[in-house]
């Protein structure tokens, strides 16, 4: 009964392995599966498995945690909930935050975090260049929407659910977001001279959607609304109602469109089809030009060298004598 047990769970930990045995100079020397805590956030985000594991170079270590995620989407959104409030940037990744002891960086829809020791370039890359099936699409762009100015340094939350909503806002209702419609939302804390206010920023599939959650929106207690295209920017009870307004002003829909035109080219010009005809015709004369001229001058040149002789006399079979 133990052998057919580990049977059957050995495919399934060999399916979840992720990181791989060496990171450059560094050897993997153990491996554990992390505790994993607000699991419903995270299955929301739509984690598929996470792997840790710690390496060594001589006296030098590696600590290592990667979380292999559905999409880049939910890599992103649990990027912004896991780094920590003190991190910087970092240029080590295109999306890489640090601190004095550690890095948290995505590749895809994976997101990796180093603690104790920070990487350097070469075994960051060779990490990433060892994940398997990345997702290579590209992120959504409602993060951009949402205003600079006042906004506290690494409080953005991305929502994809109401588990998120609950978890990082609690004010905003989840009927009232309805996710259900495929709406999505950029979450973020800003601060005023009267105090910190939570901004949220909904995208729904279609301005006529938004209009109508806009209207549902705002029927919630204290809320300032306000609806630019699809999107439904959303702060509530505010301690600033002028700053509110502000910031809010300052979200602002800009639709890009993109048309597959086709481009014309050479081939499709009809004066180019009938010059290069001409041309085709110019050569095919003067090759038989210089051919006919070749032959003739072969044939001339034969002559004077057989004087006297018949050149290439023509053959007769003399049937008339059988």
């Amino acid at each position: 009964m133990k052998f057919l047990l580990s049977a059957l769970l050995v495919p399934t930990l060999a399916a979840a392995a992720i990181l791989p045995d060496t990171l450059g100079d560094y050897h993997r020397t153990a491996t554990s599966q992390p505790a994993i805590a607000d699991r419903q956030l995270w299955n929301e985000y739509g984690l598929k498995s996470a792997e840790s594991a710690t390496y060594e170079n001589g006296t030098d270590k590696l600590n290592v945690t990667a979380w292999q995620l559905q999409d880049s989407t939910g890599a992103m959104a649990a990027f912004q909930w896991q780094r920590p409030s003190s991190a910087t940037l970092s240029n080590l990744a295109s999306m890489a935050v640090e601190t004095p002891d550690s890095l948290l960086a995505v590749q895809g829809n994976y997101l990796v975090s180093f603690a104790g020791t920070k990487p350097e370039k070469p075994q960051l890359d060779a990490l990433f260049g060892a994940l398997k099936n990345v997702d290579t699409t590209s992120l959504p762009v409602l993060p951009g929407y949402l205003p600079s100015d006042g906004l506290v340094p690494n409080s953005e939350r991305y929502l994809t659910g109401p588990t998120g909503l609950s978890r990082f806002d609690g004010v905003i209702p989840p009927s009232a977001a309805a996710f259900h419609l495929g709406a999505e939302a950029q979450l973020g804390v800003f601060r005023a001279a009267k105090g910190d206010m939570t901004v949220a920023i909904f995208n729904y599939p279609t301005p006529q959607i938004a209009m109508q959650q806009a209207s549902n929106l705002g029927k919630i207690p204290g809320a300032v609304v306000k609806r630019s295209g699809p999107l439904v920017a959303v702060t509530v009870n505010p301690p600033d109602p002028d700053a509110a307004e502000r910031i809010l002003g300052a979200v602002r829909y800009q639709a890009t469109v993109t048309r597959d035109e086709y481009v014309p080219t050479r081939r499709d010009n009809v004066g180019e089809l009938l010059l290069n005809a001409f041309i085709l015709i110019g050569i095919l004369l003067a090759f038989s030009v210089v051919s006919g001229l070749a032959v003739g001058g072969i044939r001339a040149f034969r002559r004077r060298g057989k004087k006297g002789e018949e050149l290439e006399a023509m053959i007769t079979l003399h049937l008339e004598n059988r």
